[in-house]
């Protein structure tokens, strides 16, 4: 579960509570840490790019958001632990549209 606290625009507050293992657990505390305090659109670009990073889309040398978030590169060579690492963000992306479901299909 992703929750997440918006005054207007501006990401206050993001927490995370949930059973993972430990790939998916370190990707949620560090996208909590990483998005809080930015805009919507600037966290919902840090989901596209971490999502791009992770299935190989975006190099991590290349020009990116990212900062310490790609440590978590290498997962793009493990498609499994990739769903793993993916799944907060794409919980988060979900938070944003009001959805109360998400998933890495």
């Amino acid at each position: 579960h992703v929750s997440l606290k918006l005054n207007g625009d501006q990401v206050e507050a993001v927490g995370f509570e949930g059973e993972a293992c430990a790939i998916c657990k370190a990707s949620a505390s560090m996208m909590t840490a990483a998005v809080k305090g930015k805009t919507r659109a600037d966290a919902e670009a840090m989901v596209q790019e971490f999502r791009d990073m992770t299935t190989g889309r975006l190099e991590p040398a290349g020009p990116h958001h990212l900062g310490r978030l790609t440590v978590f590169s290498g997962v793009r060579d493990l498609p499994t632990r990739g769903k793993c690492a993916i799944l907060p963000w794409h919980t988060l992306h979900a938070a944003f549209a009001g959805n109360d479901t998400a998933s890495t299909e």
